[in-house]
Order: C-alpha cells, then structure tokens, then sequence
C-alpha cells in the first residue's frame, strides 16, 4: 500500500472514476492517507459521488506524475464509518471549514478492496504495485 500512496502523494491530484446509471463521471481529488496498512480516501455524504458509489462501488482512481508514469488503482469502495478516519482526513487535508457540526456535512471514508494496482510508464509494461 505504501507504494500506492508515495504515488498519489508525489502526484498531488489524482482523478476518481465512478458511473452515474451509464455515465461515466470523473472528478479531481487529493486528500488520502495511509493507515492501518490502507490507502484512505474521502468524500463528502452529501455529494453525488457518494450515493454513485453506495449505488455502484466499483471505482478506478488514475494519477501521473511529470515524467509519464501513471498509476491505475481499481477495486471496490467499501466505507469504513470510521470516525477516526474522517477526522484525520479532515485535520491533515483542512478541510475542516466544510466537514464541521455547523455545516453538519459528514465526510465519508473508503479503502479499495479486490484492488489492482499498476505503475504503467508512457512506453512498455506496467507494474504492479501491489
């Protein structure tokens, strides 16, 4: 896993793919951490991302680096309702202007499991990273 995240930490943004019915959507994102031997994401429970991904939890995040090299991580989202999670999201990311009891927007966590994970170069064969 430890790869995986130096991957998503030297790219900075990485992108998450999900399908919405039988359209495909794609967003930008940033935020992750490694804990507990897992690569944790985040995403608000509010947002449209979340229920495509309670409705369909097959995802595919994609990043790459200047040099050419590109990481295809793909598995399933499964929701960890772990508050510490969420909170050490929240604090290491500064999120905490939009995730608060104010705003009363909860941020939700996920790992990938059944993952794949590929460094794959502009040319020749990828590897893998996990």
């Amino acid at each position: 896993m430890s790869r995986v995240n130096d991957f998503l930490t030297e790219t900075g943004i990485f992108f998450l793919a999900t399908v919405d019915g039988d359209q495909p959507k794609l967003r930008p994102l940033g935020a992750h951490l490694e804990i507990d031997g897992k690569v944790i994401f985040g995403v608000g429970d509010f947002k449209d991302v979340y229920k495509q991904m309670e409705a369909n939890p097959k995802v595919e995040i994609v990043a790459c680096k200047p040099d050419g090299h590109w990481l295809r991580y793909t598995g399933k989202a499964v929701f960890d309702h772990n508050d510490v999670y969420a909170k050490k999201m929240i604090e290491a990311s500064h999120l905490e202007e939009i995730y608060n009891e104010k705003t009363g927007n909860k941020l939700m966590t996920f790992h990938l499991e059944d993952a794949k994970a590929v460094d794959i170069p502009m040319m020749g064969e990828g590897e893998d990273l996990l």
